[in-house]
């Protein structure tokens, strides 16, 4: 698929895939310090950011959007790179691994790993999320994004530091979720989703501290899958690149040496 992209610097390829509901720009935080040593490539799914949605009748489940990141890759001529990704696009990793068709992955809060209560809560606090954002006229978004309580409110569920966020990162955030072609089709697949099949491919797991939407007590059961040491993301939220990028920058490098 042609998918709408963000390349910088120059290494060993890196490619970065975003969470549900998110844009390639929720990397941008680090991926100046990632460019110093690797080739990064931050894609929009299909369906999310700007990128086109999926082919008709093609449905939106985790298996069709690893193949499009897959054959994204194909069309760029990148072949066994290394890929990140934040919870979906965490799961999405890790499910590239489990092919063998990436040299490293490296998880984010990744998707996957929860109890059936711990579904439930997130589907329903995504949706409230995406109802929110869709709601707010453009003019009182811009408002709330400038204030400190706006922030927070708008975006505490997903960051520690809602502060470290710049109002046009909250407010492009936003914007993005609530126009996310994708994204009813994609969370309603999320109640089929388990975890993916053994990597064939080191992968590294980490998980913020303080993640509201897909609590850090998932990561024992990812640990288990992996059969490895989940990092800890210290005072990190669910989406933690803005929240510390020096860390996170430091835990994709780490994840993608070799």
């Amino acid at each position: 698929m042609e998918l709408a992209f963000e390349r910088r610097g120059t290494g060993p390829p890196l490619i970065l895939v975003h969470g549900i509901g998110h844009h390639w720009q929720a990397w941008l935080p680090v991926m100046d310090r990632l460019a110093a040593s690797r080739t990064v490539i931050a894609v929009d799914l299909p369906g999310f950011g700007v990128s086109p949605p999926l082919p008709v009748g093609t449905p939106y489940t985790a298996e069709s959007l690893a193949d499009a990141v897959a054959s994204f890759c194909t069309v760029l001529g990148v072949r066994e790179p290394h890929v990140a990704g934040n919870s979906l696009g965490g799961y999405l990793a890790l499910e590239l691994a489990s092919r063998g068709v990436v040299r490293t992955a490296t998880a984010l809060s990744p998707a996957g790993f929860w109890s059936r209560a711990e579904l439930a809560y997130c589907q329903t606090a995504l949706r409230a999320t995406r109802a929110a954002a869709a709601s707010i006229p453009p003019e009182r978004l811009a408002r709330a994004a400038e204030a400190p309580a706006g922030r927070a409110v708008l975006a505490g569920l997903l960051v520690a530091h809602p502060a470290r966020l710049s109002p046009a990162a909250l407010v492009a955030g936003a914007q993005a979720l609530a126009g996310a072609r994708g994204f009813d089709e994609t969370l309603a697949t999320f109640t089929g989703l388990m975890p993916p099949a053994p990597p064939k491919v080191p992968v590294t797991l980490a998980w913020g501290e303080h993640d509201r939407l897909l609590p850090r007590r998932q990561a024992v059961r990812a640990a288990r899958w992996s059969g490895q040491r989940v990092k800890l993301l210290k005072g990190c939220g669910h989406v933690p690149m803005s929240d510390d990028p020096e860390l996170v920058a430091r835990v994709l490098l780490e994840g993608s040496e070799g």
